[in-house]
């Protein structure tokens, strides 16, 4: 029988007998046996165990216990195990894990302090015991309810109320001028260099503001910042639009004067009983262009407070404009007697720079930035001459910090054409400055080191001889020289060390080659010196014990020292019974040698200066936390736009 084939062909199908015989003979007679006995129903033993799985035989004969899971067939005690070392795991792994995971999280532990935020935190707390602390004060003397109060996180125990009536008599200023900052050992407020003070605070915490969070000091920091400049605000009328004088200073002493006075008496500011004057300035464009430094800086810091950066900048506006008066121009300190000996000032156009580039900073009015690239300017100031003594900045010389501010602008902003021509220039001589603080250049002289001319002839016999082992031998200093033969040099390096740490992160951030002076001259101050001791008290093992101040060197015993009976205080040899953490002393002189006596204050008086120099170079060098470089923009946050947006693009054409 046929069937019909659709791919092609026939499909044959037959029942033919013989061919089915044709093929039983051509299969294999094995399989065909086992058909035929399968058909019949007979199997004998060894017939079944060819049927039988190998492995269930294989089962049989050793009894073993085996689970099939599927894909494979393990033994039981094999899968139990397994599963129980699961379970064990999971308990001593998984579950410590979970509960890990569900704790709350905590802050890993911060990187240990390196020694200059060690440092840092201790030179902060010389501005806490210069305070005026006040808890309180008749209306009278107030601004308002809380001016002067006493911070509760003040932590110096032995300071307490003082200078309560000071400026009582100034009618003008409402509240008189209570607050502000002591000086330094003595009692008295000059206000020249304290509004220097407070404007380096102000430019380090807008430049490293990041450091300060990271090592919890920004907050205080800002108080410390506000304490002075809120002080500084009653010193004038700042609600004016324009004003004919100033508060100058409280306190003080004439040279030669035999009535009681802040150096005639030696006495805790907090028994002060004498009459203290205040000296009223109607001609000051130094005091005046620092002050507006001052408050310009500080309004960038308050940036976040819109209410008080306002009142700053409007403050800062109004006492411009008296240093700007042509009938003022001439230094606050001229013919003064209580100021000419202990803070005269040496000109004024160096003020009229950096305040007129703080001003710019704090504004964005461009016309600032003109005035602070007037060629004029930087001609009375002397500020491009090639002479040392214009590469020292210090609350007299604000040259060598103006000109690397305006720096700042011409490496971030390039503003280009009217300015670019004197901002190259400031940037010419920034860097010459730079170098002149580098020992290869010899432009200032280097400490001797405590050796003498015999000394020096076996330096000059043995010059294989490591330059580190010889420090070590003949313990030589080579601190550099920049207070030109006046003694407390540190307040001058302290300022260096910022400058140069500062130019080399502006490098950095602007991607510019540059160089990096090191850390030798503060290490130097912290210790690593001829002397082996640390200049910051209570920094180290060995500081200064011996500290020319007399709130620290009389004892908070309740009992009033007399103007004179407080010399006893001065002239013992015992160790102040209390310690002023942070204050970095004058220092050695140019031969390293140093002298912990409490009379000799050339070696033992802090300042409020030297210890805003102290705090903002340290903030600079600091790397804790792996925080470095400056904030770049910040700073700019008051400036608009120096150049117009770019016109969108046209739509794209349609036919």
């Amino acid at each position: 029988m046929y069937a019909a084939n659709h791919w092609g062909g026939s499909l044959e199908i037959t029942n033919d007998p013989d061919d089915q015989n044709r093929r039983k003979e051509d299969m294999d007679k094995a399989s065909l046996y086992n058909i035929q006995t399968h058909q019949s129903g007979t199997l004998d033993e060894t017939q079944q165990s060819w049927l039988l799985d190998p492995n269930e035989a294989s089962r049989k004969k050793s009894k073993t216990r085996y689970v099939d899971l599927g894909c494979i067939v393990v033994k039981r005690k094999v899968l139990k195990w397994t599963v129980i070392g699961i379970l064990v795991a999971f308990l001593v792994i998984g579950v410590p894990i979970i509960i890990a995971k569900s704790l709350p999280k905590h802050k890993s532990r911060p990187p240990p302090p390196d020694q200059y935020t060690e440092a840092l935190h201790k030179a902060l707390q010389f501005f806490n015991a210069q305070k005026y602390l006040i808890q309180f004060i008749k209306k009278k003397f107030l601004i308002n309810d809380t001016a002067g109060k006493l911070p509760k996180n003040n932590g110096i125990k032995w300071r307490g109320n003082s200078g309560l009536k000071d400026g009582s008599d100034a009618t003008d200023v409402k509240g008189g001028l209570v607050g502000g900052y002591y000086d330094a050992g003595d009692n008295t407020k000059f206000h020249f260099p304290m509004s220097f003070a407070m404007t380096m605070l102000s430019w380090s915490v807008i430049e490293y503001e990041h450091k300060y969070k990271f090592i919890e000091e920004y907050d205080h920091a800002r108080e410390l910042i506000k304490w002075g400049t809120d002080y500084l605000l009653r010193t004038f009328n700042s609600s004016a639009t324009k004003i004919d004088h100033i508060y100058g200073q409280v306190g003080g002493s004439q040279n030669g004067s035999a009535i009681p006075d802040d150096h005639t008496c030696w006495e805790r500011p907090e028994d002060m009983d004498y009459k203290r004057p205040i000296q009223l300035i109607t001609a000051g464009a130094d005091l005046a262009g620092e002050m507006a430094a001052a408050l310009a800086a500080a309004s960038i810091v308050f940036r976040d407070d819109t209410a008080y950066s306002k009142k700053l900048v409007q403050g800062a506006a109004t006492v411009w404009t008296f240093a700007r008066d042509e009938g003022k121009r001439s230094p606050y300190s001229r013919g003064n007697l209580f100021i000419e000996p202990y803070y005269n000032s040496t000109g004024y156009y160096d003020e009229y720079i950096w305040g007129s580039a703080w001003m710019y900073y704090a504004t964005g009015n461009s016309s600032y930035l003109w005035l602070a690239t007037n060629k004029g300017l930087s001609r009375h100031a002397k500020a491009l001459l090639d002479n040392p003594i214009q590469r020292v900045l210090s609350w007299d010389n604000k040259s060598p910090a103006a000109m690397l501010l305006l720096t700042r602008i011409r490496m971030f902003l390039n503003p280009g054409f009217p300015y670019e021509d004197m901002l190259s220039k400031y940037q010419t001589a920034t860097s010459l400055t730079m170098c002149s603080y580098l020992p290869r250049y010899q432009v200032f002289n280097r400490t001797r080191g405590m050796h003498n001319a015999f000394f020096d002839i076996i330096l000059s016999l043995t010059s294989n001889v490591n330059a580190d082992i010889k420090a070590i031998i003949f313990r030589a200093g080579g601190l550099i020289e920049l207070s030109q033969g006046r003694p407390q040099n540190l307040q001058y390096v302290a300022n260096a060390v910022f400058l140069t740490s500062l130019y080399a992160d502006y490098l950095d951030a602007a991607d510019l080659p540059g160089w990096n002076c090191g850390t030798s001259f503060m290490d130097y101050i912290l210790g690593k010196n001829p002397m082996d001791m640390s200049y910051v008290v209570g920094y180290g093992k060995k500081y200064p014990t011996h500290v020319h101040h007399r709130g620290a060197s009389i004892p908070d015993n309740n009992i009033r020292y007399s103007c004179k009976g407080g010399f006893r205080w001065m002239s013992t040899g015992k160790p102040n019974p209390n310690t002023i953490t942070g204050a970095m002393v004058g220092g050695p002189d140019r031969f390293d040698k140093f002298r912990d006596v409490r009379s000799n204050f050339s070696y033992t008086e802090p300042t409020l200066a030297g210890n805003a120099g102290l705090v903002v170079a340290l903030a600079s060098l600091t790397t804790t936390g792996g925080k470095e470089g400056v904030d770049k923009n910040s700073i700019f946050s008051a400036i608009p736009p120096l150049y117009k947006a770019a016109p969108p693009p046209p739509p794209p054409w349609k036919p």
